[in-house]
């Protein structure tokens, strides 16, 4: 068990001042509880006081039960509560401070001949709930105090019985020290529980803003079914595939039913199948609208676990356009055609340049007018594939605008090096020009 904290349990949390948090509610019990004492101890001494004229009441009394009354509703209706902290609070002052002169002055005047010890449990509570632990063992040593001066008061009175009095107060005392004890470390696990719950609710509603966002994204088509065939979430890829708009939906409360459109039936029936098997289905189908031509669609199925056993588990059905998705492997095939087409365009390029270069070195030594023609005929047309090859290199050449040309140079300089290099080994040649 941890020890008592400095400061308040609460004041740690982000918001602590929200409607649905734990301290408000705990304030608006414990201003709640205070007036309904309060209008106890007011009828209670009004009853003495008008049907018992022998117990003694005095008017004013009742007229401090009517004031401690009206400060309970004051505090309960008319304030709100603060957010706790590290020092001390004035707020404290109008409800402990209050309720400790309250009960303290009944008890002293033993108004009525009643015993109105327990009523300083709600002073000790308070604080120890609401307050820090410095708060809450201040409030028992203040109850305590105050209990043993009573007992001392009492004692001069009755001196027979001054060890009982006082042995009931040091135990009175040491039993609110227990509570305020006890009730601050309760209420610090609560206020931990607390922190995490909000932690929890924070990171839940991140992680749904995150799919949610995701999923509108989606190019493909995403629907949520239920066992009951409602369609609890969908995306405007979906809204596109099933052919209703964001106005189609508009009027049609959330969820709406799968099964509401005929042309919807094919999703309906492979939903069914998905819940009745409890595995993924995969389908083609086609959904006809009115006056339009038929969608042929592409549908995957996944079954979600449900969250507990009392939930039933929801069908998401995955749409995705078949015209969409044949486009884009018509794409891919001509993305893989042209770069077999580079590369058979490099294989050919090679051998080409050989040709060409052999046919210009057979032509300088040719005479004869047919072989020349020949020879000609050979330059044209490997000049006419050259061009060819050069036009499907540009084609599946992919241009880098933006990008600085400095380590091609670089590596160009490098190969050009090394090939002179070669060249000047294999010729015995030394010159060289810059």
């Amino acid at each position: 068990m941890a020890g008592p904290v400095s400061i308040a349990p609460w004041a740690e949390l982000i918001n602590p001042l929200q409607e649905d948090s734990a301290f408000v509610r705990l304030w608006r019990g414990f201003a709640t509880a205070r007036v309904a004492i309060a209008m106890v101890l007011l009828g209670l001494l009004l009853a003495l006081y008008m049907l018992s004229p022998s117990t003694a009441i005095s008017h004013w009394l009742v007229g401090v039960c009517a004031s401690y009354l009206a400060a309970a509703l004051a505090v309960r209706f008319m304030t709100r509560p603060k957010p706790p902290g590290h020092v001390f609070d004035p707020q404290w002052v109008s409800t402990i401070g209050i309720d400790l002169l309250a009960f303290s002055t009944l008890q002293f005047l033993q108004a009525g001949g009643i015993n109105y010890t327990p009523l300083f449990a709600v002073p000790v509570l308070m604080a120890s709930v609401l307050g820090s632990a410095l708060l809450a063992f201040g409030t028992a040593a203040a109850v305590t105090i105050l209990l043993l001066i009573d007992a001392w008061v009492l004692s001069i009175q009755m001196v027979p019985e001054v060890a009982s009095r006082f042995l009931q107060a040091g135990l009175t005392g040491t039993g609110y020290f227990a509570l305020a004890f006890l009730a601050n470390q309760l209420a610090v696990r609560l206020a931990g529980e607390e922190r995490a719950a909000r932690r929890s609710q924070r990171a839940a509603r991140i992680q749904a803003q995150v799919n949610e966002l995701v999923i509108e994204t989606l190019t493909d088509g995403v629907l949520v079914v239920d066992l009951m065939e409602d369609v609890h979430a969908t995306n405007p890829a979906a809204r596109q595939l099933l052919g209703c708009g964001q106005a189609s939906l508009a009027g049609q409360s959330r969820p709406f039913a799968l099964s509401s459109q005929p042309a919807w039936r094919p999703l309906v029936e492979l939903a069914e199948q998905t819940f009745r098997r409890r595995q993924g289905q995969r389908g083609e189908v086609a959904i006809q609208e009115r006056g339009a031509p038929p969608r042929r669609v592409s549908v995957r199925t996944r079954l979600t676990a449900p969250h507990d056993d009392q939930a039933d588990s929801l069908c998401v059905i995955f749409l995705e356009d078949l015209r969409e998705m044949e486009a884009r492997l018509r794409t891919e095939k001509l993305a893989a055609m042209g770069r077999m087409s580079a590369a058979v365009a490099h294989e050919i390029r090679n051998p080409l340049a050989a040709i060409a270069q052999a046919n210009a070195l057979l032509e300088e030594d040719l005479t004869d007018p047919a072989q020349r023609q020949l020879s000609a005929l050979v330059r044209q047309n490997a000049q006419r594939l050259g061009q060819i090859v050069d036009e499907i290199l540009d084609i599946s050449r992919v241009q880098q605008s933006g990008t600085s040309n400095a380590p091609a140079v670089r590596a160009l300089d490098t190969a050009v090096s090394a090939a002179c290099s070669d060249w000047a080994q294999q010729t015995r040649s030394s010159t060289r020009m810059e």
